[in-house]
């Protein structure tokens, strides 16, 4: 289906007990978008995320990638069809070295079976596309380290780096920039930018100039309901939104 979106929510929703945490959410993303997940601390923002992802079930609605059915799909199945996603607390393995957590993420989507006699680190192909990841994240200079040993903002880049080794088609970041520093913050901006276009991206952001930055659309969630979505001059000046999240978050 070429003229698919990439992902369409139709009244999404989840309930824990007699908690609606999200309510009836419908959206749609173009291929390549860049769309930007906003709303403040409560809004249903992470939920979503895991019930995009597979990692929580809908309690209602339907959720589409590139035309197919997949709200009942696990997550290792939306990966296969070209989802990745990073989470707001890194998900390495802090014993291995970072060489190690990139190419194990390689070989995580790879449609084959390895010897258990032979050593990830001898299939060239992983290794080129583990070596080309790095670089692009500046991250060679550290591939011998063990992740628990480098700086949280590298530790992130590492997490965004394994989200893009299985070559996705739509990709989940979860707050990337949460806990860095300035500097480590425009790091990643940049690398964000520089993310292949035909990739499309959807994010969640609380940095507001970051989020504006980045967003050809955006989507704003309040009390687990969506609010409004759309181009993100029409979203910013939005009455609502200036009032409800904007307003919270200048304050």
């Amino acid at each position: 289906m070429p003229d698919a979106p990439c992902l369409a929510l139709a009244n999404v929703s989840r309930d824990f007990g007699g908690l609606r945490a999200v309510g009836n959410v419908s959206l749609t993303i173009a291929p390549g978008e860049r769309h930007v997940l906003i709303g403040p601390n409560g809004a249903g923002k992470t939920t979503l995320f895991h019930l995009i992802s597979g990692d929580l079930k809908t309690s209602e609605g339907k959720i589409s990638l590139f035309g197919e059915d997949v709200t009942s799909l696990p997550p290792h199945r939306r990966a296969a069809r070209g989802m990745a996603r990073t989470f707001q607390i890194t998900n390495l393995f802090p014993n291995l070295t970072v060489l190690e957590n990139v190419l194990l993420a390689c070989e995580a989507l790879e449609p084959r079976k390895f010897s258990m006699l032979r050593p990830l680190s001898s299939h060239q192909d992983l290794n080129e596309r583990a070596a080309k990841l790095l670089h692009d994240f500046g991250l060679w200079e550290l591939r011998g380290e063990h992740a628990k040993n480098i700086s949280y903002g590298d530790q992130r880049k590492v997490e965004v780096a394994l989200s893009l080794a299985g070559k996705p088609k739509l990709l989940l970041l979860d707050e990337p920039m949460a806990g860095l520093s300035t500097g480590e913050s425009e790091s990643m901006q940049r690398l964000l930018h520089q993310l292949d276009p035909s990739i499309t991206v959807l994010l969640i952001e609380h940095d507001m100039d970051m989020a504006f930055a980045f967003a050809q659309r955006i989507t704003v969630l309040y009390q687990g309901r969506l609010l409004t979505s759309g181009p993100k001059d029409e979203v910013r000046a939005n009455p609502a939104v200036q009032e409800i999240y904007l307003g919270v978050h200048a304050g």
